[in-house]
């Protein structure tokens, strides 16, 4: 049986959230288990996230130490000035877990769930800068405004944005073919080496592997200059 995403019911505790759910911005909206999203950042200015591989490593393992244990992860791309992720929120039992062992001593608040995921990028994207800043000799802010999201609620939505993420190094001029990007989840969906990724989730989705390379051989068109 093939994958197919689907908005889960909203749980009983969802009604805590729906006044601040309402509220938000569309690009600010709370993170909530069970959920998925497309989350991405960008450097300030001209900047640039990553200034060689060991930085494009580093951050990846920074994700696995922060992230990991709060989402699940479909897919994703590192660009030189900013990334995108595709990731599922673990569920409220896991997330509860995760948080009375990094919070020792503390009480599990269900109304700040979303907080505390949040919490956990922003330890992310500030571990990641303090190292930059300290090996380059750099002061300052490195990511522009907060991290932004976008809640993914069907199918057709969920194989567009894995296809989108997968495709912006070429779409950025960084690279000429899918393949040939190594700071993104493709080639690793594709191969059987251990990884953090939902790859036979990812790879049923689309009808294996042939059908997931398929899906991503549509045309890509490129932006004007690898800086926008």
């Amino acid at each position: 049986m093939l994958f197919k995403y689907k908005n889960p019911k909203k749980p009983s505790w969802f009604g805590n959230f729906k006044n601040l759910y309402l509220a938000m911005p569309d690009y600010h909206i709370p993170l909530y288990p069970d959920h998925i999203y497309h989350i991405f950042s960008r450097a300030i200015g001209k900047e640039k996230l990553f200034l060689k591989e060991e930085n494009y490593k580093f951050f990846l393992e920074r994700y696995r130490l922060h992230i990991s244990p709060m989402a699940d992860t479909f897919g994703y791309n590192l660009l030189p000035n900013h990334f995108h992720f595709l990731i599922r929120i673990k569920t409220l039992d896991e997330i509860k877990s995760h948080f009375l062992k990094v919070k020792k001593n503390k009480l599990f608040d269900i109304e700040k769930v979303p907080e505390f995921i949040m919490e956990r990028f922003g330890n992310l994207l500030n571990s990641y800068t303090k190292s930059l800043n300290k090996r380059n000799k750099r002061l300052g802010g490195l990511f522009m405004d907060t991290m932004r999201r976008v809640e993914i609620t069907d199918d057709a939505q969920l194989g567009a944005i894995i296809f989108y993420i997968h495709k912006n190094a070429v779409h950025h001029q960084y690279a000429k073919t899918i393949e040939e990007w190594p700071w993104s989840s493709y080639n690793s969906l594709l191969c059987k080496s251990p990884t953090m990724l939902l790859r036979d989730e990812v790879l049923e989705f689309f009808g294996e592997k042939e059908g997931f390379e398929k899906f991503h051989q549509q045309t890509i068109y490129l932006k004007d200059s690898i800086e926008d």
